[in-house]
């Protein structure tokens, strides 16, 4: 049985960034770390998106960078900046590439499909498999995702739609989603916030063929890629081990109001790195208490009044852009935490503190 100093459960976006932080500064040229990973083939499968709030890793993965974006409610179209904060998209292919053309140069890294295949009695463990078992009642953000390509030029490559609320709710929370890459290219995905366990909601083509037809009026098209992810709304169930340290989703680098993760992840793997040396020691890397409490209520909200959610997103996008990205990427103050509490209906989310 191998033994090694370091194992990484999972190698994703979490496993795969915390191993490229340690590799890239020098942690493992003495250290040994295995990978466990059960796919022997990386390809294209997620869209990690979000708004470029601290620098990171990963520049050159970034597909697009958008500083204009819209959002659509029944009764008007927002279009609002983020020129100090771009909307960037990473595409997992290239992120893939990256960081494992740069792991295998280490013979201290290894991968192996099976936890089994590793002695682990005495390694640091980092686990980024989330427990979600039994959670089907709990709310979920689930989409499916289509890239298509248009003949002619269709797509004003120059602004993204963050949400169009303009369709279907079907007594839950629903929206598309748009990121033209280029004048013929878009992502195209269709989301919810809801529970899993009404398969109704799911009839992710369906969906995405009406929209293309009747809202954006796309009749000829090709799909060059599909996705389809849920992310769940809740934090996980963690391992009670103390050679165990949750990573991403598992640790909660998942932002429950809104499921953007990717940053977080960057965020936890440069603790993690700079506390490597006293990794036993030290304290939970989590999102703030702010931000959690925050997102408890919200959710509240959400489970039980979900016809208000729409005009409750409306409201939140009242305030300043630069306030709501700060705020919906973990990086708001008072006064932008106080700006958005204003707009908020406010009997309706002091009944989800009851």
């Amino acid at each position: 049985m191998k033994e090694f100093d370091y194992i990484i459960i999972g190698g994703g976006c979490a496993g795969l960034s915390l191993a490229y932080e340690l590799e890239i500064f020098d942690k493992l040229k003495t250290k040994k770390l295995a990978i466990i990973e059960p796919r022997t083939n990386y390809q294209r499968d997620k869209t990690w998106s979000f708004w470029k709030v601290i620098p990171h890793n990963f520049e050159d993965c970034v597909k697009k960078n958008w500083k204009n974006f819209s959002l659509n409610f029944p009764s008007e179209v927002k279009h609002l900046k983020c020129e100090s904060y771009p909307y960037q998209t990473i595409d997992s292919n290239l992120f893939y590439k990256k960081v494992l053309s740069k792991l295998v140069l280490n013979k201290n890294i290894k991968f192996f499909n099976n936890i089994n295949d590793v002695e682990k009695k005495d390694a640091v463990i980092f686990n980024s498999v989330a427990s979600l078992s039994n959670h089907k009642d709990n709310i979920w953000q689930h989409f499916q995702g289509v890239e298509i390509e248009t003949p002619k030029n269709y797509f004003d490559e120059k602004i993204f739609n963050l949400m169009d609320f303009d369709c279907d709710q079907r007594k839950d929370v629903h929206f598309f989603y748009t990121l033209p890459f280029s004048p013929k290219t878009a992502l195209i995905e269709t989301t919810w916030l809801s529970r899993m366990n009404d398969d109704s909601l799911k009839d992710y083509d369906n969906q995405l063929k009406n929209y293309i037809k009747d809202k954006l009026k796309i009749e000829d098209y090709k799909i060059n890629y599909k996705e389809v992810g849920a992310i769940p709304l809740f934090y996980p169930n963690k391992q009670k081990n103390s050679n165990v340290i949750n990573i991403g989703t598992a640790g909660g680098m998942t932002r429950l109001s809104t499921g953007y993760t990717f940053l977080n992840i960057q965020e936890q793997s440069k603790y993690l790195r700079q506390n490597l040396e006293n990794i036993k020691g030290i304290d939970n890397f989590e999102m703030n208490k702010k931000y959690q409490f925050l997102d408890k209520i919200f959710l509240n909200v959400l489970k039980k009044n979900p016809e208000k959610m729409v005009n409750i997103f409306q409201k939140m996008f009242k305030v300043n852009e630069t306030s709501i990205i700060k705020f919906l990427s973990n990086k708001s103050d008072f006064k932008d935490d106080l700006s958005i509490i204003f707009k908020m209906p406010k009997w309706t989310f002091i009944k989800a503190l009851m």
